[in-house]
């Protein structure tokens, strides 16, 4: 299974991605969210995990772009925003979890 990693942390993508392919996936790690959108939009992944708090892109926005054309990829927000609020938000925004 192929998926793409969208996290802008060195020290956690790293781990993240060590993790990932030690259960047998194949990752992709992008590091801000105008590249995790272009490769979302490729359809070439079969889930994600992305970073809401990423560079030249907020993770929401990459979501919300994804969604409006109608990709459909499982997409896992991984995020220090815990409130209420930040994950009605990104279930709303597509999110799957």
């Amino acid at each position: 299974m192929r998926i793409l990693l969208a996290e802008d942390d060195e020290l956690l993508g790293a781990g993240l991605k060590a993790g990932l392919q030690q259960q047998g996936f194949q990752v992709d790690w992008v590091r801000d969210g105008v590249a995790a959108q272009r490769e979302l939009l490729t359809g070439a992944y079969q889930a994600s995990v992305l970073d809401l708090g990423l560079p030249r892109q907020d993770g929401m926005q990459c979501l919300a772009a994804v969604r409006r054309q109608k990709i459909t990829t499982p997409v896992l927000i991984l995020t220090a925003r815990d409130g209420v609020p930040d994950r009605i938000a990104g279930l709303d925004a597509g999110a799957d979890d």
